[in-house]
C-alpha cells in the first residue's frame, strides 16, 4: 500500500477535536502539531486542519477519497441537520454551537462491538489503552513514517486469545464477554453482514442484546457509531442522564430518572436525529461548555 493524500476545501462541519473527542472512537490520537492520527480497518491516516483546508494523508487499502468520504460521513448534510435541530430549543441550539464540527463516523461494525463491550464501566484513556494492546497482540502491523501501527484484529485473529490472555491485557470482567462474543461471531451464530442488511431498528437492537456484555446503552452506541448508522437511537450514559435531567426533568434526585423517560422525550423532541442530538448534548455537557441555563 502506498501513501496517499486527499484535501478538502470549504467544508463547514468538520472540526478535529469535536469529531475525535466526543466519545465515539478510541483509536485516534492527537499529535504535537494539533493533527490526529488514527487506525481504522487497514488504514492509517493523519488528519490536520491548515489554512481552512482538511488534509488527509496516510496509508489506505483503497482509494483515499472514497475511504475518507465513507468513514467521515462526508455525503451527509450536517449543516441541514444542525439547522433543523437548532430550532427545537435553546439548549440544543447552544450545544450545537459548542460542538458544531461533530460528524458521526462510519466505523467498522466488528471493531465497534468489541470496543464498546470494553467501554462498559470504563474511562476513555483506559479503553484506548486496552484496545491498543489487543491490536498490538493480535492485529497486523502497518508501518508508516517509521512508526508501526496495528490493525484491530478480525474475529478470526482475536479468537486466538484465551480468556486468560484477555485478562492479562487488562480487560478485567470484560475478558469473558469479549471471548464469548468473538466465538459467536466466528461461528456465524450472529452474521454481521446480515445484521447490516436488517432494516428494522428494534430488530437490530434485539439481536445485539443477545451478545455477552451488551446492554441497551452499549447496543445504542454500536448502532449509532458503526456502519449500522441508526441515527434515531439515543445512548444514555451518566453524562447524558445528567444533562437531560438538568435541562428537562429537573428532578431533585437524578437517580430516580428512568432511561425509558429519557428515551421517550428524546424520540418526541429529536425524532430520527436523536443520535446526533445526543452527541451535541453529551459533548457540550461533559466538556464544560454548559450554558447559563444550567444551574
Amino acid at each position: 500500500m502506498q501513501e496517499q493524500t486527499y484535501t478538502i476545501e470549504k467544508i463547514q462541519t468538520f472540526h478535529l477535536e469535536h469529531i475525535f473527542e466526543c466519545g465515539q472512537c478510541f483509536r485516534w490520537n492527537k499529535q504535537k502539531d494539533g493533527s490526529y492520527t488514527g487506525i481504522f480497518k487497514n488504514n492509517v491516516l493523519n488528519v490536520k486542519e491548515e489554512n481552512g483546508k482538511i488534509v488527509f494523508q496516510g496509508i489506505c487499502q483503497n482509494n483515499i477519497k472514497q475511504t475518507v468520504e465513507e468513514y467521515f460521513d462526508l455525503n451527509r448534510n450536517y449543516e441541514q441537520i444542525k439547522n433543523k435541530l437548532s430550532k427545537i430549543d435553546t439548549y440544543l441550539e447552544t450545544s450545537i454551537q459548542y460542538g458544531n464540527g461533530i460528524r458521526i463516523l462510519n466505523q467498522d461494525l466488528w471493531e465497534t462491538i468489541i470496543s464498546f463491550i470494553i467501554s462498559a464501566n470504563n474511562n476513555i484513556p483506559r479503553i484506548k489503552g486496552i484496545i491498543e494492546k489487543i491490536a498490538k497482540q493480535y492485529g497486523k502491523p502497518i508501518t508508516w513514517k517509521n512508526t508501526t501501527y496495528y490493525t484491530f484484529p478480525t474475529p478470526e485473529e482475536l479468537q486466538k486469545a484465551t480468556v486468560q490472555d484477555l485478562r492479562n491485557l487488562g480487560l478485567g470482567f470484560r475478558d469473558k464477554r469479549v471471548y464469548e462474543t468473538t466465538k459467536i461471531i466466528v461461528n456465524k451464530q450472529l452474521d454481521l453482514e446480515k445484521l447490516k442488511q436488517e432494516k428494522q431498528i428494534n430488530k437490530v437492537k434485539e439481536i445485539l442484546l443477545t451478545l455477552p456484555g451488551i446492554g441497551p446503552k452499549v447496543a445504542d452506541c454500536i448502532m449509532l457509531f458503526s456502519t449500522l448508522k441508526c441515527l434515531e437511537v439515543f445512548p444514555i450514559d451518566v453524562w447524558v442522564k445528567r444533562v437531560m435531567n438538568e435541562l428537562y426533568f429537573k428532578l431533585p434526585e437524578e437517580n430516580k430518572l428512568k432511561p425509558q423517560q429519557i428515551q421517550k422525550l428524546a424520540a418526541e423532541k429529536y425524532g430520527n436525529l436523536a443520535g446526533i442530538a445526543q452527541q451535541y448534548l453529551f459533548y457540550w455537557f461533559r466538556d464544560g461548555g454548559q450554558s447559563p441555563y444550567l444551574g
